[in-house]
């Protein structure tokens, strides 16, 4: 596989790293079939519920706010000192708290919402 090099210039340099890629075969294709919307859940279709890990969020003494910010439910609040408080009856389990969360291991866990009860 070539590229001219006006052509190089005009998509700029990570063109020549998704040629590499296209050539050694790495980068592949999606299924035919296999539509955007089709995400994995980790406990397939179980609905889950966010719990927090107050021992590692940082909301409990400088104020991170990411995980509030990203919930679109509005489960999450901040209590401070205690750090956050999940309203198990409006958090849908998406999971985008926990992406956000900037602490490793991270202060939010996903469960079964059947485990809890």
């Amino acid at each position: 596989m070539t590229i001219s090099r006006k052509e190089f210039f005009r998509q700029g340099i990570f063109s020549l790293g998704d040629t590499l890629l296209k050539a050694t075969g790495i980068l592949q294709q999606p299924a035919a079939g296999a539509g955007d919307d089709a995400v994995e859940l980790p406990h397939g279709d179980q609905p889950m519920v966010a719990l927090p890990r107050n021992e590692r969020c940082l909301a409990k003494n400088c104020g991170c706010f990411s995980c509030v910010e990203k919930c679109e439910q509005q489960a999450i609040v901040v209590v401070m000192g205690e750090g956050i408080r999940i309203d198990a009856t409006r958090c849908n389990g998406c999971g985008s708290c926990l992406y956000v969360c900037p602490v490793t291991p991270k202060a939010i866990t996903l469960r079964v919402r059947a485990e809890l009860n």
